[in-house]
């Protein structure tokens, strides 16, 4: 109690007391004006800049039951390597000889296009010399009608003489009957004048019924010419109808033939697919499949491969309200789990165990919880990122901007305000203006 009272009423210990508030609040000024680099805190994990540098699942192109396996967990495997032998499980490919007898019924087909064609060719024969035997046949069915129209011509030319006779014949007969009854010619006479017009009466008969033959010979001959041409049409119609039905019948089978070659590619195919062969070069992380005997289907991983040489890089999650803040290019300052680092975000020149990488890209639209992704990676000739990271690693990102004074950077803090849009063209351009 001696003590306190001496140095309560001692009037050192006053000023004492003055010089130390001072202190502090000339240190806390000086703070307050020390320069600050504002910036944006995420959190990430380690990806890839590439999709074929990820993770991938080995996948069966077709279903399968697993025959044998050739790789376990941890193998480094080659592009090309074999992971594991499938065999078939559906009915439909199951036959050995798919292959050979799909080749045989495609050389059968193809020889069926060759005998249609043989037909086609046949047919083409046939109704060329159709046409010759009807262009012969209708020839001589004209020449006949016009020889029936000659003998019409002649018959009605001997049917004019025979008229003509006969009415001289009727002329000479009624003159003489006169002269008989003048008693100038005998009866005999007028007999014999009654016996010839007689005479001369039946060939007029005659040639009048030659004449009407001659007719219906030239009818019948008209007749005759239009029954060849119908019945040559009625053949040679046929007989296009036939060469047509070869024609589709090639053609079908041509097609045949091509669904048959589809087929038989695609077996060929399908037999690649029994041997499941890594994608890339990698190491076989997971085999989701365990065991020999086991049906897998299309599509339905069966291991994972993770690539040997990538490119790493951070994938970070942005709020919009800072994502007017993002460029490609910007300087970021990650930390990755599990290297010692300490951090002072305000200045990062003191900071200890970051690594420096810059905005490498930034997506359009925001993810499903409302977050823009940007991935950043390394920094080309600065400090390197270890080499021990590994896909999936956790990292904390600091996305650098303005540097400002401490007292305006509580000032925003305190305010709620984004912090400034900061480009690095911004100062040049203002300081041309001032000079202009």
């Amino acid at each position: 109690m001696v003590n306190q009272d001496f140095y309560s009423d001692s009037p050192w210990a006053g000023k004492r007391l003055q010089r130390i508030i001072l202190i502090i609040i000339t240190c806390f000024i000086a703070f307050l004006f020390l320069p600050w680099t504002q910036n944006i805190q995420s959190d990430g994990v380690v990806t890839t800049l590439r999709p074929n540098e990820r993770p991938q699942s080995v996948q069966p192109v077709i279903a399968g039951q697993i025959i044998k396996w050739y790789v376990k967990d941890g193998d480094l495997v080659k592009e090309g390597d074999t992971i594991c032998v499938i065999g078939e499980v559906k009915s439909e490919y199951l036959d050995p000889g798919l292959i050979g007898q799909t080749s045989a019924q495609i050389q059968a087909k193809e020889n069926s296009v060759l005998s249609y064609s043989s037909k086609i060719d046949a047919i083409n024969n046939q109704i060329t010399q159709l046409e010759a035997n009807r262009d012969f046949s209708i020839q001589k069915a004209k020449v006949k009608f016009e020889q029936e129209q000659f003998k019409y011509q002649s018959e009605m030319a001997e049917l004019k003489a025979a008229e003509v006779n006969a009415k001289i014949a009727l002329q000479q007969l009624v003159r003489d009957s006169i002269l008989g009854q003048k008693q100038i010619k005998s009866p005999l006479d007028i007999e014999n004048r009654r016996v010839k017009y007689q005479e001369a009466n039946a060939k007029l008969q005659i040639h009048k019924a030659k004449l009407d033959i001659a007719r219906n010979a030239i009818e019948n001959a008209r007749i005759e010419l239009q029954n060849i041409k119908v019945e040559y049409g009625e053949k040679l119609a046929k007989t296009e109808s036939d060469r047509y039905t070869a024609i589709s019948s090639q053609m079908e089978t041509e097609s045949e033939i091509a669904k048959l070659r589809n087929q038989y590619s695609n077996y060929l195919i399908r037999n690649g697919f029994y041997v499941i062969r890594a994608p890339q070069d990698g190491m076989i992380s997971q085999t989701l499949s365990n065991g020999v005997g086991i049906t897998v289907k299309e599509g339905q991983s069966i291991c994972t491969i993770v690539p040997s040489n990538v490119n790493l890089a951070v994938e970070l999650f942005i709020k919009p309200v800072d994502m007017p803040l993002i460029e490609v290019g910007s300087p970021v300052q990650v930390i990755f789990d599990g290297w010692p680092t300490m951090v002072f975000s305000g200045w990062p020149e003191m900071t200890y165990g970051t690594f420096p990488g810059k905005i490498y890209a930034v997506d359009n639209v925001l993810n499903e919880k409302g977050y823009y992704r940007v991935l950043v990676k390394a920094d080309d000739g600065k400090k390197p990122w270890p080499k021990e990271l590994k896909i999936g690693v956790g990292s904390m990102s600091f996305m650098l901007l303005k540097r400002v004074p401490v007292w305006y950077e509580l000032w925003r803090q305190l305010n709620g305000f984004p912090p400034d849009y900061y480009h690095n063209n911004r100062k040049d351009t203002s300081e041309n203006a001032k000079s202009k």
